[in-house]
C-alpha cells in the first residue's frame, strides 16, 4: 500500500487552538499556504500555493484514491484542510493518523515530544513557531508595518524560505516518527473506530445559540451588579484586583495576604469586623463562581449551520485511549439538578433574568446548571441519551471472577445493597427504605465507589461527597470491602506482580480473560481481551521507599503539569487501568454496532452515548439492548444500559 505524508501551513483569521478546525476553516481568509508531501521514502515536496504553484495531478488523484494511505500528525487538521481548500470529500478511512499512534503507545501527543522522546536523529525545527505567528495568524497593524493585518511571503522572503523548509522538515520529522512505532501497530479494528471518530467529530452537534448568548449576556449583567455594589462598599474603582482588594481588607483589620482563594475565604470571612466587610468577601466569592467560558467556547467554536465539531479527540486519555474532550470540554459538564429544566431553560432565552433568579436561584448556580441544555438534537429529531449501568464495577468483578458480584449484576443490579449486606452480614432484603438495615447502604456505596482499585481511607474520604459517615469509620470499612472481595484484592497483587515479573525477566506473564503483561523492546504492553494492548514506556523496577519492595516506574506525560516524567504505578492502579480500557472497549463496540444500526452518535462522554434521531425512528428500548449485547472477546462479562429521550440534552 502506498504511503502519502502530508503536512500543510495555513492561514485564517481565526484562532485554531480555541475555536478548533472546523470553525478555523469557515473563515473567509482561510487558506493553504504551503503543501509538503512524500510518497513512502521518496524526498519531500513543499508546494507553494501562494506563487500560484499546483498540486500535481496524482496528488490531487491519491487524495481520494482508496489505494493509497494518506497520514499526517494530527490527520484531522491536514484532512478537513484539504477538503474545505480543494472542495473535495476525504474519506476518513484511507487516513491514518501518527499522533493517535503516539498517544497509544504513552507517547507524547506532540510532535517535538515524540521526536524528542525517541530520540529521532530528525528533530522538529525549532524556528516554527515564530514562523506560524508571523505568516499563519493576523499581525497587528503598526505604524512601522504599513497598519497591515497579515504578513505575505513578499513582506520578508528570506522567512518565507525558512517558513517553506520548516514545512519540509515536518514531514521528515513525522516520516521518521510512522517508521518508528510501524514496530507496535495499532490494530486494524482501532483504525475503523477512529474512521468512526472522525465521522462524529465531522457532524457535530447542534447548539442552540439564543440560549448561550443570553447565558453569556445575563451572566455580564450580573457580574456588573456584583461589581457596582463592590465599588459602592469598598470605593474602589476595580475592587476585582486583587491587590487593590487586599490593600482595603488590611485597612479593615482582615489579613488577605496569603491570598483571596476560595479555600481561605472562610478563614477571611472569619475575620471580618462587621457586615460591610463581610458582603464585601461574599461579593468576591460570588464574582469567582461566575463561570461561562463553556458558552464562550459555544460561541467561539459554533459553525455556520449551528453545530460545534471536533469536540471529542480519540486516545486523549493516553494511559487508557479513553476520550478526552476539547474545546467545550463536554467530558466535564456540570450535573443539572433544578427540576424543571424545561422552565428554567425558557426562561433564560426570553431574556427575563429577573424571574429567572427569582424563580431559579442566583445566576452562576443557574447558568452552570443549563449548560448541557444548549446540546439540542437537530430539526425534526430528537436526543436518546443512553449509557452503561456501573461499567467499571462490572469490569473489575468479571476480571477478577468475582463470583457473588457478576451474580448481582447478571441480577437485580443492586450492587451497594449487596456489598452492604456482604460487609455486614445482614439480610440483602432487609436493606431497603423504611428498615433499620437501610443505614448500612451508604456504607456499601461509598467503599464500592472508593476501594475497587486498592483505595483507602483518604479514597473513602473522597467518595463521601454527602460526608454520611464518621471518617473515624474509614479504616474498618475499608477492611471489610476488602473482605467481602477478596477475588478482587487477589487481582491487584497479581496484576503489580506480572508487571514487575514481565520487566525483570523480559517475558510476558499471563492473566485471566486476555490478560497478559508483555515486555517487549524497552516497552511493557497490557494486552487486552480486545485485541488491543496498553504501553508503558521505558518502564523499569525501582524499590519504592513507602512501602519497602520493589515498585514499577515508567515514563510518561504528567495529564496536569503537562509535562514528560516518570510515574510511579502500583497493582490497584493497573487493575484501574485495564477496567478503565475494557471499559473503553465496551463503548467503542456500542458506538460501531449503534452506527451500524443507523443511529446518528453526535456525541458520547464517559459511558454515555448521545444520539440525533429522527422523530419516529429508533427507540429508547432498542438503543439500550444494543448496548446489553454480550461482547465476543468478552465472554460472562455482563453489560446492562439503561436510557431516556429528550428535546436537549441533559441528565436523567
Amino acid at each position: 500500500m502506498t504511503i502519502l505524508q502530508i503536512d500543510l501551513e495555513t492561514y485564517s483569521s481565526v484562532d485554531l487552538k480555541t475555536c478548533g478546525v472546523y470553525r478555523y476553516v469557515e473563515a473567509p481568509d482561510f487558506e493553504i499556504l504551503l503543501f509538503a508531501y512524500a510518497y513512502d521514502d521518496e524526498p519531500v515536496q513543499v508546494i507553494d500555493l501562494t506563487a500560484f504553484e499546483d498540486l500535481p495531478e496524482k496528488v490531487m488523484r491519491d487524495l481520494i484514491n482508496p489505494g493509497v494511505i494518506k497520514t499526517a500528525f494530527n490527520a484531522n487538521f491536514e484532512r478537513v484542510c484539504i477538503e474545505k481548500h480543494f472542495g473535495i470529500k476525504c474519506d476518513q478511512h484511507q487516513w491514518r493518523c501518527t499522533a493517535v499512534h503516539a498517544l497509544a503507545l504513552g507517547l507524547p501527543g506532540h510532535l517535538e515530544g515524540v521526536a524528542e522522546v525517541l530520540k529521532l536523529e530528525a528533530q522538529k525545527d525549532t524556528r516554527g513557531k515564530a514562523l506560524i505567528k508571523y505568516f499563519s495568524v493576523p499581525c497587528k497593524p503598526t505604524k512601522a508595518n504599513g497598519g497591515r493585518t497579515r504578513n505575505y511571503p513578499h513582506h520578508d522572503p528570506e522567512k518565507w524560505q525558512q517558513y517553506i523548509e520548516y514545512n519540509r522538515q515536518d514531514v521528515v520529522v513525522e516520516r521518521e516518527v510512522r517508521r518508528k512505532l510501524e514496530r507496535f501497530p495499532v490494530p486494524e479494528h482501532e483504525w475503523k473506530l477512529w474512521a468512526l471518530d472522525q465521522q462524529i467529530n465531522d457532524r457535530g452537534v447542534r447548539l442552540d445559540p439564543v440560549l448561550f448568548r443570553r447565558a453569556i449576556e445575563c451572566n455580564t449583567l450580573y457580574e456588573e451588579r456584583l461589581m457596582q455594589e463592590a465599588r459602592e462598599l469598598t470605593g474602589l474603582e476595580n475592587p476585582n484586583s486583587v491587590s487593590q482588594l487586599k490593600e482595603w481588607l488590611a485597612e479593615q483589620g482582615v489579613d488577605a495576604s496569603d491570598g483571596l482563594r476560595k479555600e481561605l475565604m472562610p478563614v477571611l470571612l472569619d475575620q471580618a469586623p462587621d457586615e460591610e466587610t463581610r458582603r464585601v468577601l461574599e461579593l468576591r466569592q460570588a464574582l469567582a463562581k461566575t463561570s461561562v467560558d463553556k458558552y464562550h467556547a459555544m460561541e467561539r467554536s459554533m459553525c455556520a449551520d449551528e453545530r460545534a465539531r471536533g469536540l471529542l479527540q480519540f486516545c486523549g486519555a493516553g494511559r487508557t485511549w479513553r476520550w478526552a474532550g476539547r474545546i467545550i470540554q463536554v467530558q466535564n459538564l456540570p450535573q443539572n439538578k433544578i427540576e424543571d429544566l424545561a422552565a428554567a431553560r425558557e426562561t433564560l432565552r426570553s431574556g427575563d433574568f429577573e424571574m429567572l433568579e427569582l424563580l431559579f436561584g442566583p445566576p452562576p448556580f443557574v447558568l452552570s446548571q443549563l449548560i448541557r441544555t444548549a446540546f439540542i438534537p437537530s430539526p425534526g429529531c430528537r436526543f436518546i441519551v443512553a449509557d452503561f449501568s456501573a461499567i467499571e464495577g462490572r469490569v473489575v468483578a468479571w476480571l477478577a471472577d468475582e463470583e457473588w458480584k457478576l451474580e448481582v449484576f447478571r441480577g437485580h443490579g443492586k450492587v451497594y445493597e449487596a456489598t452492604a449486606s456482604r460487609m455486614f452480614g445482614v439480610p440483602f432484603e432487609t436493606i431497603v427504605k423504611g428498615h433499620e438495615n437501610y443505614k448500612y447502604r451508604p456504607f456499601g456505596k461509598v467503599a464500592e465507589l472508593a476501594c475497587g482499585y486498592q483505595g483507602g481511607p483518604n479514597a473513602m474520604a473522597q467518595m463521601d461527597s454527602k460526608k454520611e459517615i464518621d471518617p473515624d469509620e474509614y479504616p474498618r470499612l475499608v477492611k471489610q470491602w476488602r473482605e467481602a472481595n477478596p477475588n478482587i484484592v487477589r487481582l491487584w497483587y497479581a496484576a503489580e506482580d506480572a508487571a514487575i515479573t514481565a520487566v525483570r525477566e523480559k517475558t510476558t506473564v499471563k492473566l485471566k480473560h486476555g490478560v497478559r503483561y508483555r515486555y517487549e523492546a524497552g516497552m511493557l504492553f497490557a494486552d487486552l481481551p480486545s485485541g488491543r494492548s496498553l504501553a508503558y514506556v521505558n518502564p523499569r523496577i525501582k524499590p519504592d521507599p513507602n512501602f519497602d519492595k520493589d515498585g514499577l516506574v515508567f515514563d510518561g506525560m504528567d495529564q496536569v503539569k503537562k509535562k514528560w516524567m516518570s510515574h510511579r504505578t502500583y497493582g490497584g492502579r493497573l487493575v484501574e487501568n485495564l477496567v478503565q480500557a475494557i471499559a473503553r472497549d465496551c463503548l467503542a463496540e456500542s458506538l460501531m454496532r449503534l452506527d451500524a444500526e443507523g443511529y446518528d452518535i453526535v456525541m458520547h462522554v464517559h459511558d454515555e452515548v448521545v444520539l440525533d434521531v429522527p422523530i419516529g425512528t429508533g427507540s429508547v428500548e432498542h438503543v439500550t439492548e444494543i448496548m446489553s449485547r454480550p461482547i465476543e472477546w468478552a465472554p460472562g462479562l455482563p453489560l446492562s444500559a439503561a436510557g431516556f429521550e429528550c428535546d436537549f440534552y441533559q441528565k436523567d
